[in-house]
């Protein structure tokens, strides 16, 4: 009994166009330019503080130690640190995505008199910098008795100009016809909102929750002003102060940093899906 043979054709591997030669080159341009500060500061975290502020720098440690970690958990309560900062991130974004889809299903599907006007005053929080706020806002919460106090810090960066934004310009694009079609049936506002709405949302409100994350776990300045209770610092401001304490010393300044932003980039790379359909759903292409 013989048995047929099947000529199985080898792939042969296309040349690579001009265009995509040029979109790798780039592609690999970017991520070094992204890259290399990270590599940067895990290689001088890694150096002792002598050879940290050496002239001219060098990249490569010459001799690896990790004094300087260790020197950063000793002369800091970066365990305290870390948690003030999740808890005040975490609430921060809880509270910003209630007050954001509220605001922006409200402006985007509700008429209402002064409809216009509050949603052009809403749209001025874009063009107002933070940094202007933080005078009447420190004595607002000062008056409130909420400095050094985990409210100081959250309750006045739950103003989310842009977040309702985002929001309402989803809101926009979603049809009407789905909420009409659940009002026959009998369903009210909140029905709709919480069961066809929110369901419908979920890569805005990810792209949202992830984008206020970021922003209030690296926010430094209002947590600066309102607490100076070594207990409620958060990470930012915890690494500020041991700097301050001990003079810059390098090489714990970079190992500080890296362990700051590292929540940042597991965040990144774990959701880096729900940012790009968020981003694609927002409904701000071509605004």
């Amino acid at each position: 009994m013989t048995t047929a043979h099947v000529p199985v054709k080898a792939r042969t591997r296309k040349p690579w166009t001009p265009s995509q030669i040029i979109l790798t080159v780039l592609g690999v341009a970017v991520s070094a330019v992204w890259v290399a500060p990270l590599a940067w500061a895990l290689f001088t975290s890694l150096k002792s503080e002598t050879e940290a502020v050496e002239v001219p720098p060098h990249w490569l440690p010459r001799e690896w130690t990790v004094q300087a970690w260790k020197a950063i958990f000793e002369n800091g309560n970066i365990t305290n640190w870390f948690v003030n900062s999740l808890v005040v991130s975490v609430c921060v974004t809880a509270v910003v995505l209630v007050v954001g889809a509220l605001a922006g299903y409200g402006f985007a599907r509700t008429e209402f008199r002064g409809k216009g006007a509050l949603l052009g005053l809403v749209m001025t929080g874009l063009m107002v910098s933070p940094a202007v706020l933080g005078v009447p806002l420190f004595t607002t919460v000062q008056q409130m008795g909420m400095v050094d106090t985990y409210w100081g810090m959250i309750l006045p960066q739950c103003a989310p100009a842009a977040m309702v934004y985002i929001l309402y310009k989803f809101f926009q694009g979603i049809p009407r016809e789905l909420e009409e079609a659940a009002f026959i049936d009998g369903a009210g506002r909140w029905r709709v909102f919480f069961t066809i709405i929110v369901p419908l949302s979920r890569p805005s409100l990810s792209a949202v929750g992830i984008f206020t994350f970021i922003a209030s776990w690296n926010n430094f300045l209002w947590p600066y002003m309102v607490t100076n209770n070594p207990d409620l610092m958060t990470m930012p401001n915890g690494i500020a102060t041991v700097m301050n304490s001990y003079g810059i010393q390098w090489a714990q300044l970079m190992a500080g940093g890296l362990m700051a932003g590292l929540p940042l980039i597991v965040v990144f790379v774990f959701f880096q899906r729900q940012i790009v359909a968020g981003v694609a759903h927002t409904g701000l292409a071509g605004q």
